[in-house]
C-alpha cells in the first residue's frame, strides 16, 4: 500500500486566548493536572505563548535542551496553547468571546477521564463552574465545565459512552 499524502499528520495543539496567564495556568495545572512544557515570549509583538500537556509519569518527559524541547513539544498530540496578549489582565471589563454565545463559533475542548463521578466531585471541590452536569439534559454521562475565561471543557468517561449515537 502506498503512503498517503497525510501520513504523519497529527493534531498537535489547540490555542485559547486568556486574559490572565497566571490564573489560567493555575487552573489548568491544578484542576486538570497539566504540566507547563514550554513558554515562548514575543515581547516585540506583545504576547506570550504557554504550552501545557498532560504527561503521565511513565511517559517521556520534555528534553532539557531548549531547542529539543521546542521540537519535542511541536511533535506531540493534545497540547494546549494559552496565548496571553499583554495588558488584558489589567482591564476589568475585558473578556474573550467563548464561541458558545452568539454568534457561535468555537465550541469546546475535551478531557476524557477514567471516572466521571470522581471528576465531578473534584470539580465541585475546586469550585469549577458547570455548564452541564452528567445527569442533566438529554445527553447523559457527559459534563461541561468552564475555565476562568469562559471556555467550555467537555468531560467524559469513554467507557460510559459505548451506546452514544446509536
Amino acid at each position: 500500500m502506498s503512503e498517503q499524502p497525510t501520513t504523519g499528520f497529527r493534531l498537535n495543539h489547540t490555542m485559547l486566548r486568556v486574559k490572565d496567564p497566571q490564573k489560567a495556568l493555575d487552573f489548568y495545572q491544578r484542576v486538570f493536572g497539566m504540566q507547563l512544557v514550554k513558554t515562548l515570549d514575543f515581547p516585540e509583538f506583545e504576547f506570550t505563548l504557554y504550552f501545557l500537556a498532560k504527561i503521565g509519569e511513565d511517559e517521556p518527559q520534555p528534553p532539557k535542551d531548549e531547542g529539543e524541547a521546542t521540537r519535542w513539544m511541536f511533535s506531540q498530540r493534545g497540547i494546549l496553547e494559552l496565548t496571553y496578549n499583554y495588558g488584558t489582565e489589567k482591564d476589568a471589563d475585558f473578556h474573550y468571546h467563548d464561541g458558545n454565545e452568539e454568534p457561535q463559533g468555537f465550541g469546546h475542548i475535551c478531557f476524557s477521564v477514567p471516572d466521571l463521578d470522581a471528576a465531578v466531585r473534584w470539580f465541585d471541590d475546586n469550585n469549577v463552574e458547570f455548564v452541564k452536569r452528567p445527569d442533566e439534559g438529554g445527553l447523559k454521562d457527559i459534563a461541561f465545565v468552564k475555565d476562568l475565561d469562559g471556555y467550555w471543557i467537555e468531560i467524559l468517561e469513554p467507557s460510559r459512552l459505548t451506546g452514544l449515537g446509536r
